[in-house]
C-alpha cells in the first residue's frame, strides 16, 4: 500500500484525467456534503424538540379536564368535567408503584404589588411534589414544602423575571407582596431554563388558593410522573389505565376524548423518534441514490483509465507482475480518489454545521451536529464505496493478457 512508485502512477493518472476525476468526486463528496448536513438538521430537530421539554420531567404525565362530548351514564353532552383532591388521593392509593410525584395544579391570574411596583401574573397553586415534575430550580430560600401545604400559608416562590419587576435590586426573600390584596411572604426565587415566560410566574401552595377560593377542593389539572423504570410500553399502559379509571370516576364514556385528556410524555418522545427516524431514513436514502451515481462514475473513470493503460498493463504483466498488483494499483486509485472526495465533502459539511449551528437560535432547532459515529460509518462507507467501485475495472485489468495488450493502439 506504501509503495512509492505505485502512488506516483496513481497521482499521474488522476493528473492526466483531471476533468474527470474531479467531476466523479464531486458527486462523492456532494453525496457526503449533503449526508452530514440532512444528518446534522435531524439532529437540530431532535435537540429542538426535546428542548421544548426540558423544563418538565421527561416522565411526566398530565391530566386535564374537559367537556363531554358523548352522553354517558344518565348524563347529557357537553357537561364540563372538574377533578377534586379526592382524585388526587384516589392515584396515590390505587397506583402506588406505578407513580413517584403527584401534583394538583391550580391556575389564576393575580396582581401583585410590591411598595410602588406593580404587575399582573399567573400564579400557580400545586402541591410539593411539583418542584420534581416541573424541574423547578430555587436559586434562593426554597420550594413550598408540607407544613405549608396544610397549614394553608400564605407564601409564595416567585420567578427571577417577578422578583426583577417588583423588587429591582432589593432582596425579595421574607419580604411581604399583596397579591389581589392578600399580603404573601416570599419564601424563594425560581428560574426556568425551557422556557423566560415560566420566570414571570407565581408558586404557591394548592390548599392556600383553595381555600382563598370559596374553600373549594377543585383542581384545575393534575401532574405527576410514572415509574421512571417503565419503558415506553409501561409508561403508555399505565396512562391508559389512569384514563380508563378516571373516566370510570367521572361518568365519561370511554370513547370520549373531551371529557378527561391524558397528556403523556413518553408517547410525546415516542413521536418524535418516530419522526426524527422517518427523517434519518429519507436522508440516508437520498444519500445512498447520490453515493450511487458516485460510485458508477468512480468505476466508468477506472474502465476508461484501465482501457487507456493497456499497453503499460501488458508490459507489467510481461516482465512478471502479478494479476494481484495489477488490482491493487487498480483499487488503490479507486479507493484514493472516492476517500479523498467524500473525506473533503465530510468535513465542510461539518464546519459549516460548527459554525452556523451556535447562530441559529429557533426554540425548535438547536445544535445542528453529527456525532462520532457518524463520521466512522461515513468513512466505513467510503472505503468500502471505493473498494467495489475500483473492482470490476481492476478484475478486467488483471485477466488483459499480455500479447494482446502489447497489440493494443
Amino acid at each position: 500500500m506504501f509503495d512509492r512508485d505505485i502512488w506516483v502512477e496513481i497521482f499521474n493518472s488522476i493528473k492526466n484525467n483531471k476533468l474527470r476525476t474531479f467531476l466523479t468526486g464531486f458527486s462523492v463528496g456532494w453525496g457526503i456534503f449533503i449526508l452530514v448536513l440532512l444528518l446534522g438538521s435531524v439532529n437540530g430537530m431532535t435537540n429542538g424538540f426535546h428542548s421544548q421539554f426540558n423544563d418538565d420531567a421527561t416522565n411526566s404525565i398530565f391530566i386535564r379536564p374537559g367537556s363531554t362530548s358523548i352522553a354517558y351514564a344518565g348524563f347529557e353532552a357537553e357537561r364540563r368535567i372538574q377533578l377534586k383532591n379526592d382524585d388526587i388521593e384516589y392515584i396515590r392509593k390505587s397506583f402506588p408503584d406505578d407513580f413517584e410525584n403527584i401534583s394538583g395544579r391550580m391556575f389564576r391570574r393575580t396582581t401583585a404589588r410590591y411598595k410602588s411596583e406593580t404587575g399582573s401574573y399567573t400564579v400557580q397553586a400545586v402541591h410539593p411534589d411539583f418542584q420534581v415534575i416541573e424541574k423547578t430550580i430555587i436559586t434562593k430560600g426554597r420550594f413550598v414544602n408540607t407544613n405549608d401545604l396544610v397549614s394553608g400559608a400564605k407564601v409564595a416562590v416567585i420567578g427571577r423575571k417577578v422578583k426583577e419587576d417588583l423588587f429591582k435590586e432589593e432582596e425579595a426573600l421574607g419580604k411581604f407582596v399583596e397579591f389581589n390584596g392578600l399580603p404573601f411572604r416570599v419564601i424563594g426565587i425560581f428560574t426556568d431554563d425551557g422556557d423566560d415566560n415560566a420566570e414571570r410566574g407565581i408558586l404557591a401552595p394548592i390548599s392556600t388558593y383553595q381555600r382563598i377560593y370559596s374553600n373549594t377542593d377543585d383542581v384545575d389539572q393534575i401532574a405527576l410522573t410514572y415509574n421512571s423504570s417503565y419503558d415506553l410500553t409501561k409508561a403508555l399502559e399505565f396512562s391508559g389505565r389512569l384514563e380508563t379509571i378516571l373516566k370510570r370516576r367521572h361518568k365519561v364514556a370511554p370513547k370520549d376524548q373531551g371529557g378527561i385528556r391524558i397528556w403523556n410524555y413518553a408517547e410525546a418522545f415516542s413521536d418524535i423518534s418516530n419522526f426524527t427516524g422517518i427523517l434519518d431514513t429519507g436522508a440516508i436514502f437520498v444519500v445512498m441514490l447520490l453515493l450511487t451515481a458516485g460510485i458508477v462514475g468512480i468505476g466508468n473513470i477506472m474502465v476508461f483509465t484501465v482501457k487507456e493503460r493497456t499497453k503499460e498493463i501488458g508490459v507489467r504483466k510481461a516482465l512478471g507482475a502479478k494479476p494481484i498488483q495489477i488490482i491493487k494499483l487498480v483499487l488503490l486509485e479507486s479507493v484514493f480518489i472516492t476517500a479523498l472526495s467524500g473525506f473533503m465533502g465530510l468535513f465542510i459539511a461539518s464546519g459549516i454545521l460548527a459554525v452556523v449551528g451556535p447562530l441559529i437560535e429557533a426554540p425548535a432547532f438547536k445544535n445542528p451536529s453529527v456525532d462520532f459515529s457518524t463520521i466512522l460509518i461515513s468513512t466505513i462507507i467510503l472505503i468500502i464505496a471505493g473498494f467495489f467501485a475500483g473492482l470490476l475495472p481492476a478484475m478486467k485489468a488483471a485477466k488483459i493478457k499480455p500479447i494482446v495488450a502489447l497489440n493494443d493502439k
